[in-house]
């Protein structure tokens, strides 16, 4: 008696589906990721268990480390900041310099040589080394504050604006209308240096700021 024969079937899978949802997957993740920014000085923020968030905008970071300072505004008060600052200083600056100042994330110059630096192609201007800081030790020259000052001008005229155009309420004004600031110390950065930078936030009555950490083990 011969033996049935049973038919076999393939097993190949067809994986087109498969991807094509791994495509559009990939696709999503890369068209709505935010690229890290380029810092203005690499720093190591001490670490910390507290697991609070630093809001992603609206908020300036002053980087301290080896005893500079660098600032890094928010890109909508760019131009306003830099064209309040010149105008403060005498500076007089031109449309280039302010649309190279708006693209420069973080910087750390003082005045005098700010427009010699903007001039520079914006590789060289984030190579180690070329930037020194903005000055802040004395107070006879202490530029830190004239930025900060101007950073919070442009802030509350920003949202000034918002509120009178009646974009946003009186709630929203109170939260936003001065500008958040965050230190972001190198975890050996000195006591005295940044003391000195909370004192000239406090000197501007800005008694509330963030403190930037890294998050480590509750273990350790």
């Amino acid at each position: 008696m011969s033996k049935v024969k049973i038919s076999r079937k393939s097993t190949r899978i067809d994986m087109t589906a498969m991807c094509d949802v791994a495509f559009l997957l990939l696709s999503f993740f890369v068209m709505t990721a935010t690229a890290k920014q380029p810092e203005p000085k690499a720093v190591d923020a001490p670490a910390s268990t507290v697991q609070d968030k630093l809001p992603e905008d609206g908020v300036g970071v002053i980087t301290v480390g080896d005893d500079e300072v660098y600032f890094t505004i928010p890109r909508d008060l760019r131009e306003a900041t830099f064209k309040r600052v010149a105008q403060e200083k005498g500076m007089k600056i031109t449309d280039k310099e302010v649309e190279a100042f708006v693209r420069t994330d973080g910087f750390g110059m003082p005045l005098n040589k700010i427009q010699g630096w903007l001039a520079l192609p914006m590789a060289d201007r984030t190579k180690e080394g070329v930037q020194e800081g903005i000055p802040y030790k004395d107070s006879l020259d202490d530029q830190l504050s004239v930025w900060v000052k101007q950073a919070r001008e442009a802030n509350r005229e920003v949202y000034g604006a918002k509120y009178d155009a009646g974009e946003i309420d009186a709630k929203e004004f109170g939260q936003k209308g001065d500008l958040a600031i965050a230190i972001k110390a190198d975890a050996k950065e000195s006591y005295p240096t940044v003391k000195r930078v909370i004192d000239i936030l406090q000197k501007q009555k800005k008694n509330k700021f963030f403190l930037v950490t890294g998050l480590r083990n509750k273990d350790f």
